[in-house]
């Protein structure tokens, strides 16, 4: 029996949902970088925080990917929290969460 057809509706969407996670905010990051954006603080955060509404953007992602991470390292429901931890901050919120979602899941299943 494949992974797919042994995957329920719900995990199959949080599968989905972690693949455009992953995918479409990283065309943007990746374009951020061609034009000489950073990762280095002093020029990611000046640019994160350049106007009222990328501010809160930034703030209510990172405060949210905060809340995730400290979730998943209290549940400890899968191996190794710590690559979800690193997933959220280092690839994106909107990645790791659905892809924890669906992994927690399958093990609950």
């Amino acid at each position: 029996m494949s992974f797919w057809s042994r995957a329920s509706l719900s995990q199959r969407v949080l599968y989905g949902l972690s693949c455009v996670g992953l995918v479409a905010p990283w065309r943007f990051n990746l374009r951020y970088f061609l034009q000489g954006g950073s990762v280095m603080p002093s020029v990611f955060w000046p640019d994160a925080l350049a106007n009222p509404l990328t501010t809160a953007i930034t703030v209510d992602v990172y405060l949210a990917a905060l809340a995730f991470s400290v979730w998943i390292l209290q549940e400890r429901r899968l191996r190794r929290p710590w690559l979800y931890v690193w997933m959220c901050f280092g690839l994106g919120l909107a990645f790791a969460l659905p892809l924890y979602l669906a992994r927690r899941e399958a093990r609950a299943g």
